[in-house]
């Protein structure tokens, strides 16, 4: 199992070296006979060299940096979107640096060419190299061990990717260690499903004694030990939870960030906000802007600007979340949300210091609360200033459950860094392609609780949720 485990990352790591090759190569030529034949003062061919090697490292790092080269992982879609990214902040880098070496801006003719014909390879890439890979390996036979928590939901998550994972069994622990054990065994991977602490440890140290490949949902407290300091003071690990947040060096750039990132797009983005604004007043003569109470930090309310994307009366039966097919968002609101340019007026919430372009999406106090019933520990997410884009929305969707949103958020939080940061920034612009992940809740709720009157996730569910959350 490891040598076809080391055989597959060797197949996956060379058809990505493959890719990286070719559209270097495609630069390479674009290069030699353009753009350094019509600079001013040409390279010799060591200069020339080292400017097609910047190319291909670029390229490497937004790849990296979107996941493009994560064939047999990401739908093919996803890795076609991130592939178009990659290549396009390649080539505009690229672009300006070669303008930097003439001194003056090149012409961008030969960029554009060079644009299209890296998309046409990565799109023929992506396809070629997802099907050999699909021939080449089969999806994983796993086996779910859980507990009270019924996998249901979780199993028709992974069962959308029926070319990566097939789930054919899964077992209670109830039925015993051994049985357990013995099951495991016959399959390529477990997954140990939100099961007690105690239970979960000897699960994983057998899958780790037999080198079983093991999928696990961490609980709240994985995730701030996750985010601890190894400390080595003594002869015996100490792990340090500090437990406040950011520190004060990273609350001064990261604001100082905000300061520079808000205040540019205002000013870039400022012929669109009034070509918008002027689309909202005149399809229905109501407000442009849609304000509402949100907490920050600590539980701080402030307000929060939106272009409005619904009708005036909207909300006369209370606040709750958007729904699919919402007959609340107006013709106009529609194509806003679609193009995820309703929430630009929060610039001058980041601005202000209400917000940072990056952190947990604000939440109204009133949900808060709601959630709070259920889970005590959603107010975590206050550890840190409310932001535009964050960890949740690049890697949940709109409708993701609080209890895996306050996890995804926690996981920013307890392993923050500048740079993580920056990733986020760049990743926002994925998903603003991909339309799941701005899909509403289902229409009968008020909120992204799953506890639909007569359902499975009743209120008896709700305290299953409460009683996990506080064992952890």
């Amino acid at each position: 199992m490891q040598i076809k485990e080391y055989i597959k990352r060797v197949t996956v790591y060379a058809m990505g070296i493959v890719l990286i090759i070719l559209m270097t190569l495609a630069f390479a030529y674009i290069w030699y006979n353009v753009y350094n034949i019509r600079i001013k003062l040409p390279f010799w061919r060591r200069g020339n060299i080292l400017v097609v090697i910047i190319y291909g490292i670029i390229l490497l790092l937004f790849s990296k940096m979107y996941g493009a080269l994560r064939v047999g992982y990401l739908k093919k879609i996803d890795v076609v979107t991130s592939l178009i990214l990659t290549v396009i902040c390649t080539n505009i880098i690229t672009y300006f640096q070669v303008s930097l070496i003439d001194r003056g801006l090149v012409s961008v003719r030969p960029m554009l060419v060079l644009t299209v014909l890296d998309i046409i390879i990565s799109i023929i890439w992506t396809f070629v190299s997802a099907w050999a890979y699909s021939k080449l390996y089969q999806p994983r036979k796993m086996l779910i061990v859980y507990g009270d928590q019924d996998p249901e939901d979780f199993m028709r998550k992974m069962m959308k990717r029926r070319d990566k994972f097939s789930i054919r069994e899964k077992i209670h622990i109830s039925e015993g260690e051994q049985i357990i054990y013995k099951k495991m065994r016959q399959y390529d991977a477990v997954v140990i499903w939100d099961l007690p602490a105690q239970v979960r440890n000897d699960l994983l140290k057998f899958c780790f004694s037999h080198s079983i490949r093991c999928y696990q949902t961490p609980k709240i407290s994985d995730i701030i030990i996750r985010g601890a300091e190894q400390m080595h003071m003594f002869d015996t690990p100490l792990l340090l939870s500090r437990n406040t947040g950011f520190t004060v060096e990273q609350r001064f750039f990261k604001r100082l960030t905000d300061i520079i990132i808000s205040a540019a797009a205002i000013i870039v983005t400022s012929p669109f906000m009034l070509i918008i604004a002027l689309c909202v007043k005149l399809y229905d003569r109501g407000p442009v802007f849609y304000k509402q109470e949100r907490l920050t930090t600590g539980g701080r309310p402030f307000m929060i600007y939106k272009f409005r994307s619904m009708r005036v009366d909207s909300e006369k039966k209370g606040a709750m979340l958007a729904k699919k097919n919402d007959d609340r968002v107006t013709p106009v609101g529609k194509v806003l949300r679609n193009l995820h340019v309703d929430e630009l007026p929060q610039l001058f919430n980041i601005l202000k210091g209400d917000m940072s372009v990056v952190g947990p999406r604000p939440e109204r106090k009133e949900i808060l609360k709601t959630y709070e019933k259920f889970i005590p520990e959603f107010h975590y997410r206050l550890k840190v200033k409310a932001g535009l884009t964050g960890y949740a929305q690049v890697y949940g969707k709109y409708n993701t459950t609080p209890y895996d949103k306050l996890k995804l958020d926690l996981f920013y939080i307890q392993n923050y860094s500048y740079w993580l940061d920056i990733k986020l920034m760049f990743m926002t612009f994925r998903i603003l392609f991909q339309k799941e992940t701005s899909e509403g809740v289902d229409s009968w709720q008020k909120n992204a609780l799953r506890n639909k009157p007569g359902s499975s996730f009743s209120q008896a569910a709700a305290a299953k949720v409460e009683e996990r959350s506080k064992g952890e």
